[in-house]
């Protein structure tokens, strides 16, 4: 029998019907049936299958059910902790203020005077004059690597001028962010306003100059994000990092250590820094300002 008659053979039998019936065992009536082939049973089977499949994705993607997915946080839980920590701070101040408040009242009722505020409802005063600092081993090599990493940073003397006619003739000096590839360019029409640059895991990443951070902190789609303003209306941000080392208002000069190179954010495909420069308000090809 030839390979074609075989699959012919085959196929027959995918078409062959069968007939189910459901009989009554008293009587032998015939209660319901109906005919169906291998070929139906197959496709029943694979439509079932599939319609569970979609309905499964539907229900983790867009529910609340893929909270439950390891892994997975809910993207209002940030916004909830803030604001349960404002209110519980509101809430001590409150209790402090009343505790305050029925002092003063105890001491009216007992004839007494109201002096300053007393605090023993407050949290009290430690001493810790008689507390001796002791380095240990691990924090004075970690303090050996840190002085090793910042070693050839651009750095000026806190008692230098840094403002003198010399100074502000001379170029600018931006100092690298991380070392690594770059994997994705600046490209403005396309909605990418920075460049991507993959390194190594944990790697610090460093100020590009002189200046004051000004946005500290977590968004959703762009994960752990700093951003640093810096002299001539110019703006560093740095973005997916796996956390941050300086707050809001801190000055940080070149080659200073402000985050670790991180995942983070929906945006994030993998391990890397997304590096923006602004400048005037306009966001600007970082590799013509940067040797990377």
């Amino acid at each position: 029998m030839s390979e074609k008659q075989k699959n012919k053979k085959r196929f027959t039998k995918l078409r062959f019907k069968y007939r189910l019936l459901l009989i009554n065992e008293e009587n032998l009536e015939e209660r319901f049936s109906f005919r169906l082939s291998r070929l139906n049973a197959y496709s029943i089977l694979v439509i079932i299958s599939l319609f569970w499949i979609f309905l499964m994705i539907y229900i983790l993607a867009f529910t609340s059910m893929r909270e439950y997915i390891p892994g997975y946080t809910d993207p209002n839980m940030e916004h909830q902790i803030y604001t349960l920590e404002q209110n519980l701070d509101s809430l001590e101040n409150r209790l402090q203020t009343n505790d305050y408040y029925l002092n003063n009242i105890r001491r009216i009722l007992n004839g007494e005077e109201i002096g300053s505020r007393d605090t023993s409802s407050f949290q009290t005063r430690k001493d810790y004059g008689n507390i001796t600092n002791q380095k240990s081993i691990d924090d004075s090599l970690l303090r050996n690597e840190l002085e090793k990493t910042g070693k050839y940073n651009i750095y000026y003397h806190e008692t230098e001028d840094v403002y003198n006619v010399q100074f502000s003739k001379g170029p600018k000096v931006f100092f690298t962010p991380i070392n690594g590839i770059i994997t994705n360019k600046f490209n403005a029409a396309k909605g990418h306003y920075g460049i991507d640059i993959v390194a190594k895991h944990n790697d610090a990443i460093k100020a590009i100059a002189d200046g004051i951070v000004i946005f500290s902190g977590w968004t959703i789609n762009t994960g752990y994000v700093i951003a640093i303003q810096h002299s001539g209306n110019m703006v560093s941000i740095y973005k997916h990092n796996s956390s941050i080392l300086k707050k809001i208002g801190e000055y940080v000069k070149a080659g200073d250590l402000i985050s670790i190179i991180g995942n983070t954010g929906e945006q994030s495909s993998g391990p890397h820094l997304h590096f923006e420069l602004w400048v005037d308000g306009s966001a600007v090809d970082p590799l013509k300002y940067i040797s990377f």
